[in-house]
């Protein structure tokens, strides 16, 4: 097996010793980039620019071409694939977000609900891996990826992002057998999911529960962490204990010591959590990787540095930090801005990691 470059990333996943603290920006192939916008007008849609492995390729190369002090690079793909290859009909409205043709709004309809061939519907996805990680040449770890069967389900119900998530709240609480057989249907294909972009070449994987936080308290682990416990468990019993892995519940702070032994390697943390009561809580169990708030990056160069280095003071001193931003980087962004950002971690972390 040929050995990764640049193993920092890697290596603090596993709390190993490095020289500073890694960095990489959910979201950092994206429309805050003008060569992004040029490649995806190129690919004519969002959809076929995820479709096409060499568009792909070259959106999830960009960022790394651009800010070399990046520490790994993530698929190109979106999360609303794997409902897509369940038949629901993804399609992407202008200026408004993903929306699905056939949402499931019936106990029929869900009844229905089966796992995909997701080698054959979401062969595509793994054609890009492997593209990626050939493009890479080993210079950085490959970050794949999957929404959570919690955050999936909440498309599939409502039919669409950013809702007020009545719909299936309503249906979590007047009929809980029909939203486990939808978070079964898609913890199962999960597993599969994310088992072939490890046989694709992805060198870690990462849950993203982007609403796992909507749930009440009560709730949360019921409907969102325990399916991706078994997600991850699935992953160990398949064979692939050695991935790293990392789980994000945006919203789950105050889940924090219940996500640490989920078996994950690593936990994302948005802004709205204090890092060093964070590593207090998890007893540096596992690594944490946040949390700046990507609209400080909407600000000027003097403020963002000021402001990584409260993130990279509020770890301290050892390692299990992955510097991030607390949720995706916004389209808003100035490309500048993000380079103050890497240049101040690269600069000012090395501090942090000396005996």
């Amino acid at each position: 097996m040929v050995s990764i470059i640049n193993d920092v990333f890697l290596k603090t996943l596993s709390r190993e010793k490095t020289s500073y603290t890694p960095v990489w920006i959910m979201r950092q192939a994206g429309r805050y980039l003008p060569e992004y916008l040029e490649t995806r007008k190129k690919a004519g849609s969002f959809l076929d620019l995820c479709k096409n492995k060499d568009f792909a390729t070259e959106v999830a190369m960009q960022p790394l071409d651009r800010y070399p002090d990046l520490d790994a690079a993530i698929l190109f793909s979106d999360i609303l694939t794997v409902p897509d290859a369940m038949g629901l009909g993804l399609y992407f409205e202008e200026g408004e977000g993903p929306r699905f043709k056939n949402p499931l709004q019936n106990e029929k309809e869900i009844q229905k609900l089966d796992i995909p061939d997701v080698e054959e519907k979401l062969n595509y996805v793994f054609n890009a891996v492997k593209s990626i990680k050939d493009a890479l040449r080993n210079r950085v770890p490959l970050i794949g990826f999957s929404g959570s069967p919690w955050t999936l389900a909440t498309y599939m119900v409502e039919g669409k992002g950013g809702s007020d998530f009545l719909k299936i709240k309503k249906m979590l609480y007047n009929r809980p057998d029909l939203i486990n057989h939808i978070l079964k249907i898609n913890t199962e294909t999960v597993t599969k999911y994310l088992a072939c972009q490890i046989d694709a070449g992805a060198d870690v994987i990462m849950i993203f529960d982007s609403w796992g936080g909507v749930l009440a308290h009560q709730e949360y682990e019921s409907y969102s962490l325990n399916y991706m416990k078994v997600i991850l468990s699935n992953l160990n019993l398949l064979g692939y204990q050695k991935t790293p892995k990392i789980l994000f519940t945006k919203g789950g702070g105050q889940w924090l010591q219940a996500q640490a032994n989920s078996g994950a390697n690593a936990l994302g943390t948005d802004w709205q959590t204090n890092l060093s009561s964070a590593r207090k809580i998890v007893n540096d169990k596992v690594a944490l990787q946040g949390n700046l708030d990507p609209a400080i990056l909407l600000s000027d160069p003097k403020l963002i540095e000021k402001a990584v280095k409260e993130v990279l003071d509020d770890y301290g001193h050892g390692e299990g930090h992955i510097f991030n931003l607390g949720h995706g980087i916004t389209q808003f962004t100035p490309p500048e801005n993000l380079q103050a950002l890497l240049e101040t971690v690269r600069n000012y972390s090395p501090q942090f990691h000396k005996k």
